[in-house]
């Protein structure tokens, strides 16, 4: 008579099986949670494109509109970053440029025109009213170059860093990004939208609930297994 092998045990994996596949149930719910959210959002920066641009102030909501005059000084510039675009002189490589804007009350405010080409002989004259969106500064990333202070040249929008290499002891601890339309030939060529957050929520939450029925039907063909064991 052959004896039969014992049964593996199965309160363990079953326990390591239930742990696993709630995470996984967790955070496909959690982004299904997050793409509700970021779809609100995403109607809010919608609905502030097409409203009418509002004066600077404490109470200006996220990704508005922003109407701010005042006087730029185009002899004070620095570029930010290095880009390369398709333009009707062929590829040309270029950055935006950052330039100082001077409100009636005094204070400076630091304004992103747009994208020039490093080689552009001419630039369109600043208007007396920058319509755009506000942009806090960013932390210097792992891999993002050093900046290049004496030839005004940064790879980290950090306003009051920038704000002090044009002479500035104070400015907004925001840029200005300016919107307008791009118009062949004139630069800088300013943004066109308000930045819209990328949203793969779905995406994320599918491949989470896919992870999760993997493992169960895994689990349950082991477990069928073991009870015929």
């Amino acid at each position: 008579m052959t004896a039969r092998l014992p049964r593996p045990p199965v309160f363990f994996p079953t326990l390591f099986f239930a742990s696993i596949f709630a995470l996984l149930i967790g955070l496909g719910v959690w982004q299904l949670e997050r793409l509700a959210g970021k779809r609100v959002l995403l109607d809010r920066i919608a609905a502030a494109e097409t409203a009418p641009a509002q004066p600077l102030s404490d109470a200006a909501p996220q990704f508005a509109r922003l109407s701010v005059s005042g006087r730029i000084d185009p002899s004070r510039t620095a570029r930010y970053l290095v880009e390369v675009r398709h333009t009707p002189r062929g590829e040309r490589m270029g950055a935006r440029l950052i330039q100082p804007l001077t409100r009636p009350d005094g204070s400076v405010i630091l304004v992103d025109r747009g994208w020039a080409p490093d080689d552009a002989t001419t630039l369109a004259p600043p208007p007396p009213t920058i319509v755009g969106y506000a942009r806090r500064g960013d932390a210097p990333g792992w891999f993002a170059p050093a900046d290049d202070v004496a030839h005004l040249h940064f790879y980290t929008m950090d306003p009051g860093r920038i704000g002090a290499a044009l002479g500035f002891a104070q400015v907004a601890p925001f840029v200005l990004v300016a919107l307008g339309s791009a118009t062949d030939g004139q630069y800088p060529v300013p943004a066109e939208h308000l930045p819209r957050p990328p949203n793969d929520h779905l995406n994320y939450a599918l491949t989470w609930f896919a992870l999760a029925a993997s493992l169960a039907g895994v689990y349950f063909v082991w477990i069928r297994r073991a009870v015929r064991a």
